[in-house]
């Protein structure tokens, strides 16, 4: 798979994204207003932007947010979702390009999209556009694979989503020698079976609907429910990952 190929990988799961993920918990901002000196003045552009949910937490903080999204149908989305803040502007363009001014903005955020990005290309383009002492901020939304629940989730998609793979190790190689901080907060998702159906079918790297690995998928995926619902739900518990840090003028 390409670059190119992942910035279509989200065009038919739109739907069961803005329905079924998990935002990201409001305390990511109290972490960066510690730690890198988050004012509402600051500017940021989002990258991978895609329906809103992190570009929403700056735009309540006052930021002004750029939401870059090559996707059309989640650029779409995300320009629906977040149409009554007059603080954000939606751009077609990509983590390689923005097509955004040089050092134009005090942060540059992504969200579950890093890992679609072509880091060496990502990181000049990043370098380009900040503000000198500005910041690159992600966050994850990382499951919970502890318990019985969540051992038997990621079997799941071991076994049946064949694109499943880590990403955490992404930021060492983006920030290089670079130092980099993290902060780590805990959130979960209260989820009856369809909730939980349309979560999984949210994920970029899950099978569709008609590919031979969907029907067993989803069956295994109505058995762990079974086995593990309590009143009708289940707990599906995260690990919100924030890494900061910032580059070096030297990598244009």
């Amino acid at each position: 798979m390409t670059f190119a190929d992942s910035k279509e990988r989200f065009s038919d799961r739109v739907a069961d994204y803005i329905r079924y993920r998990p935002s990201y918990p409001g305390g990511v901002i109290e972490a960066l207003r510690s730690e890198c000196g988050l004012r509402p003045g600051h500017s940021v552009a989002d990258i991978g932007s895609g329906t809103g949910f992190l570009s929403e937490l700056f735009l309540k903080n006052g930021n002004h947010v750029y939401g870059v999204e090559p996707n059309e149908p989640m650029r779409q989305a995300g320009e629906e979702y977040l149409a009554s803040y007059d603080n954000f502007t939606s751009v077609n363009g990509s983590a390689e390009a923005t097509t955004l001014d040089d050092a134009s903005v005090d942060f540059v955020t992504a969200g579950q999209a890093f890992h679609w990005f072509d880091p060496a290309a990502a990181r000049h383009e990043f370098t380009r556009i900040l503000k000198p002492s500005g910041w690159v901020v992600t966050v994850w939304n990382v499951r919970e694979r502890e318990s019985s629940f969540g051992r038997g989730y990621e079997e799941i998609l071991v076994k049946y989503a064949a694109d499943y793979k880590s990403v955490r190790d992404l930021w060492h190689g983006f920030f290089r020698d670079e130092r980099f901080r993290e902060r780590t907060m805990v959130s979960a998702q209260l989820l009856d079976s369809e909730e939980l159906a349309g979560l999984l079918r949210s994920a970029s790297y899950a099978p569709r609907e008609g590919h031979p690995n969907f029907s067993p998928m989803m069956e295994a995926l109505r058995e762990l429910f079974l086995k593990h619902q309590q009143n009708g739900r289940v707990t599906m518990s995260f690990r919100t990952e924030i890494y900061f840090g910032q580059l070096s003028r030297t990598a244009i």
